[in-house]
């Protein structure tokens, strides 16, 4: 049998539930929590309280390696999801189900238990500021959610054991989904691997589906990288393409079929933002989404693209750079490169375009013939010339300096005209693949809690 995980906060009822389950399942529970106990022979809160939660988590981390990979049902710390590593190993073979409850319930429930504090807060606030802290772990840790506010341990053992039998769709809901698919613009190869995740008479209940949500969404390598690394991880889940020129029908469809979550491409980064639930902080500076994660029946938006940007210019803190485009790219990039403390100019072929970005951000707006008149160090296209079929450049080649390093956003060609141009001239280059991997990177621990290595991505991009 295929290893049950479940994740939550204490106090959902892990240890209930998951004893029960096992039982109805015929398989051992194991609690990590206990293992850890029986390994040192001293309660959890004594852990806490004699040597500190660091080593509490390096034994736990310790234990959560040596778990069996089938035929049990696991019961993991309310912690044990911060950790890549952790989640590497428990999503691995496995159906993850998160247990999730109000605070209220949590509350009562840790009132009579010796749990650690892990605060210095009463324990009511404890409870909001820790899940708060942990609700993007919580939401990757997810393939199903089972909310057990008001349910008994008994009848949240048959939720689960119902979703692990018949999933978590309707069959009429991927039904219409799945001639949504094949009436629009996947590929051929692609469409009986739709169908049979669908509606096929053998499809796996398990398997959920990822994609990218664009107009156009063909050229997109996302498919290819997510579902190698699927497999390299043992991942029950499919990445395709959601393609049609209506965000609304696309998160229609996604939500239809309890989709795990949707990359974003032009153009529907800033579009997509007013039918989320939610977004984080810096999406909503830089008005722009590139990756929605859906966990207990919330649409979370996030921007991996500013990461994507900042992580391959690290070493340029404080230099003086130009960013070409005013768009949700560009906004994103305004964003990492003013965390990097550079002096930013704003160009675009629509002066008020750049205007309006560059007062967003505090930095400079100037018509796109300013650029030989700057002299940067630093030059970003955030515009999409230069991506198939355009194979235009945003810049001549005889602006290009030497001295001049040229970082295109654009990834498909990996070298396009601009850099091929910058590099006859000498500049240091920065290719826009170097994006894709960084910011592919966040995205995939904020849809599964793991850490992929850059050697990885690049490999399979390769």
């Amino acid at each position: 049998m295929k290893r049950i995980v479940l994740t939550g906060y204490r106090g959902t009822g892990k240890t209930a539930i998951g004893t029960l389950l096992a039982e109805k399942l015929g398989v051992p529970f194991i609690d990590t929590d206990a293992l850890i106990r029986a390994r040192t022979g001293i309660s959890i809160s004594e852990i806490f309280r004699r040597d500190g939660e660091e080593t509490f988590r390096a034994l736990e981390r310790q234990e959560i390696a040596g778990l069996p990979t089938e035929n049990a049902v696991i019961g993991t710390g309310g912690g044990s999801v911060n950790d890549p590593a952790n989640m590497e190993h428990l999503r691995r073979k496995s159906t993850c189900v998160l247990l999730k409850s109000d605070y209220a319930t949590i509350e009562r429930r840790l009132s009579h238990t010796p749990r650690p504090p892990l605060t210095d807060l009463p324990l009511k606030e404890e409870i909001r500021k820790m899940i708060d802290r942990r609700r993007r772990q919580y939401a990757a840790s997810a393939d199903f959610c089972v909310d057990t506010s008001r349910t008994s341990p008994e009848q949240a053992a048959d939720r689960i054991l119902n979703l692990l039998k018949n999933g978590s769709t309707a069959a009429s809901e991927r039904e219409a989904a799945c001639r949504w698919f094949l009436t629009g613009k996947v590929p051929n190869a692609e469409r009986g691997k739709i169908e049979e995740l669908l509606t096929g008479p053998s499809r796996d209940v398990r398997t959920r589906i990822l994609g990218i949500a664009g107009w156009p969404a063909a050229h997109s390598r996302s498919p290819h990288l997510f579902n190698r690394l699927f497999a390299r991880y043992d991942l029950d889940y499919h990445y395709t393409w959601f393609e049609d020129s209506s965000i609304e029908t696309i998160l229609r469809v996604a939500r239809d079929i309890d989709a795990k979550g949707l990359s974003v491409t032009i153009p529907f980064k800033q579009d997509v933002i007013v039918h989320l639930d939610k977004i984080d902080r810096a999406a909503e500076q830089i008005g722009a989404v590139n990756t929605v994660v859906f966990s207990c029946g919330i649409a979370r938006g996030f921007n991996t693209d500013w990461i994507g940007i900042e992580k391959p210019l690290a070493g340029y803190k404080g230099k003086r750079a130009v960013l070409l485009g005013a768009g949700g790219v560009a906004a994103a990039a305004a964003y990492a490169l003013i965390d990097l403390g550079m002096e930013v100019t704003i160009l675009n072929r629509t002066f008020e375009k750049a205007q309006q970005l560059a007062e967003r951000f505090g930095c400079t707006a100037k018509p796109l013939d300013a650029f030989d008149k700057i002299g940067p160090d630093l030059v970003v296209n955030a515009t999409p010339l230069g991506m198939q079929p355009d194979m235009t450049s945003p810049l001549r080649a005889d602006q290009l300096k030497k001295e001049m390093t040229v970082f295109d956003l654009v990834y498909t060609p990996p070298l396009t005209p601009l850099l091929r141009a910058a590099q006859k001239a000498g500049c240091t280059t920065i290719p826009g693949t170097d994006v894709f991997v960084y910011q592919a990177k966040d995205q995939f621990r904020l849809f599964f809690g793991i850490d992929v290595p850059d050697a990885a991505i690049r490999e399979i991009l390769a």
